[in-house]
Formats: structure tokens, sequence, C-alpha cells
């Protein structure tokens, strides 16, 4: 995570993009990308969905790259470690939602 956070500061960085990653400016790109993800699986069966071609696992690639990319740019503005958020948030999830062998 850190290599991935230090790059994506490097590159807006260089193209002077920091005044526009403002938290709510990140929300929203990552919502827009989160919605590009989400078309490709529009029209498709649940079934079509598990078995997609090279062309199309290549664009849901891309767009879990830009989720991932927008997603770790907003943490980072609050300090927080994603991974940990996620770690947590299944601790939480686990209360929440116990297996029925639990």
């Amino acid at each position: 995570m850190e290599k991935l956070i230090t790059n994506l500061r490097e590159f807006a960085s260089a193209r002077n993009w920091q005044s526009f990653h403002t938290p709510k400016n990140l929300a929203m790109a990552l919502s827009v990308e989160t919605a590009e993800l989400t078309e490709i699986f529009q029209w498709l069966e649940g079934e079509e969905s598990r078995h997609v071609d090279k062309e199309t696992r290549q664009h849901i690639a891309e767009e879990v790259g830009d989720v991932m990319i927008y997603l770790t740019m907003l943490a980072d503005r609050f300090d927080l470690d994603p991974l940990h958020c996620a770690k947590e948030k299944m601790k939480l999830n686990a209360l929440k939602y116990p297996a029925a062998n639990e």
C-alpha cells in the first residue's frame, strides 16, 4: 500500500493535480469509476457475468484499477490505510452478521 500511495502522490504532484484532489472530488471520481465498473455488467445475466471474454476481463481490470486509485487517494487524505479499514469493517460485519454455525 505504501508504494502505491507514494506513486499516486508523485503522479499527482508531477502534474500539479493536488488542488483538484479534494476529498469531495475524490469521492465523486470514485463514484464515477464504480459506476463505470458496474456498467460492464449492466445487461449481463448473473451466470454470464461469471464468464467474460478476455477483452471484458481487461476492461474490468482497468476499472478496478481506477476504483483502487481513487479509493486509495481518498483514504490517504484522511491518513487511513484501506487494508486496515477493510479488516476492521470485516470484524464489525462478523459481529453484525454471525455465521450460522457460530
